[in-house]
């Protein structure tokens, strides 16, 4: 696989992913990657260091995958459950060489200044992870006056009660440090939507290729953030990123094309982190509200693939996993005739995985089932006839590559 691509430029899309966890706030990583970062330049600190806090801060909850855990992280000041998902994102990025030097950060970055300072860790990373920790907090004291336009009305009592901690939970002269940046309005007005989105090209100086296998390993970092969201949906995106590539394979795709539909495989429902937990958890039919909600996932994948120049195409075929050979399908309402053969794999691949995966409300489909139910789909025209027998060929390959080597098939 042959990619001209920003791994910086893909890092930054994919955070943007991180923050639709918040559903009606998706813009928290950022607001903490922007104070981090003018912490840093009060402080004095060079271009690449301040780089590192606002890519830091931008990724510092990628331990978080619920709606649930992020309302209790922005409503609470110090909340019991935080730890968690500390941990969760220091094992996502540990041995991920690009983002290595996050880890010990992320796996700190809520723990109080009176216990980390003692900790056997260097005094960088300390520092580092209580900056990130002070302007987290922040946010989530200014976070009730976002949406009224009123924070500058605040700004006072929000820095008050941040120098109330100083030695407990926060380094007291980084609390002086974020005093001094706070002071001016600048600080806050930095924080409202137009003014991050002006802010994306900031940290994508320069091109830092990316290598096929970094990636994949990227690819495999946010799919388990997406799969761990709800318990229904654990290793899907992995499991039908595998069935794709197999397919992808036996159809005779070329080597490049496989290893992109794979990409798209491992992110084709990134979207779905902007679905409030309750409606992906429902374990009986939606209702037309939910269904619209779940169906707009798609689109917001796409939304965050194509801002990656070098993923067009990967945006593209993850985008139409939903599309139905009529037109019937979502989001773009695309025929079989114009929705690229890569997408229709990907569709297929996605079916066939979601139904034979142990669900925690069902037993995956044994064989024979499963044969049935795509052979209708084929027959009602909604899938492809040749990509399912292609699938159907050898039953037991496909399940291995959509569940994971040395699954069993369900006694029917």
């Amino acid at each position: 696989m042959t990619l001209n691509v920003d791994l910086r430029q893909v890092i930054h899309a994919l955070a943007d992913a991180l923050d639709l966890v918040g559903v009606d706030d998706v813009a928290h990583g950022k607001r903490v990657g922007v104070m981090a970062a003018e912490c840093g330049r009060v402080e004095g600190l060079g271009a690449d260091e301040v780089a590192f806090l606002f890519e830091l801060g931008m990724l510092h909850d990628i331990g978080v995958s619920s709606t649930r855990v992020h309302g209790h992280l922005v409503e609470s000041f110090d909340w019991s459950g935080a730890q968690t998902h500390c941990q969760v994102g220091y094992e996502r990025v540990r041995g991920f060489a690009p983002l290595e030097a996050m880890a010990l950060p992320i796996l700190y970055h809520h723990t109080r200044w009176d216990v980390l300072q003692n900790l056997p860790l260097p005094a960088r990373v300390k520092r580092q992870a209580n900056l990130i920790y002070l302007v987290d907090r922040v946010d989530a004291l200014a976070a009730p006056h976002y949406g009224d336009k009123a924070l500058l009305l605040f700004t006072e009592e929000i820095r008050a009660r941040i120098a109330e901690h100083a030695g407990s939970y926060f380094a007291p002269e980084l609390v002086e440090i974020f005093l001094e940046a706070s002071r001016a309005e600048a600080f806050w007005l930095m924080l409202e939507p137009r003014s991050l989105e002006a802010l994306r090209p900031q940290g994508v100086d320069g091109m830092f290729a990316a290598t096929p296998d970094e990636l994949y390993r990227l690819g495999e970092i946010f799919a388990r953030i997406v799969d761990a969201k709800s318990p229904f949906t654990a290793e899907h995106s992995v499991g039908v990123a595998r069935l794709a590539r197999y397919l992808g394979e036996r159809l005779g795709l070329e080597a490049g094309h496989v290893g992109r539909l794979e990409i798209a495989a491992l992110l084709h429902d990134l979207g779905k982190l902007r679905v409030p937990d309750e409606i992906l958890d429902k374990p009986g039919r939606l209702d037309a509200r939910e269904r619209k909600i779940i169906n707009a996932h798609s689109f917001e994948t796409f939304r965050i693939l194509r801002g990656i120049r070098g993923f067009e195409e990967i945006a593209l075929w993850a985008a139409c996993h939903h599309e139905e050979p009529d037109g019937s399908g979502y989001p773009f309402h695309l025929d079989a005739a114009a929705t690229p053969l890569e997408a229709r794999i990907l569709r297929v691949a996605d079916i066939f995985q979601a139904m034979v995966q142990e669900r925690p409300y069902r037993q995956g489909m044994d064989d024979a089932a499963v044969a049935r139910f795509m052979g209708e789909l084929v027959a009602a025209g909604r899938c492809e006839a040749r990509l399912v027998d292609a699938l159907l060929a050898d039953l037991p390959a496909a399940r291995r590559q959509a569940c994971g080597a040395g699954v069993p098939a369900p006694q029917p």
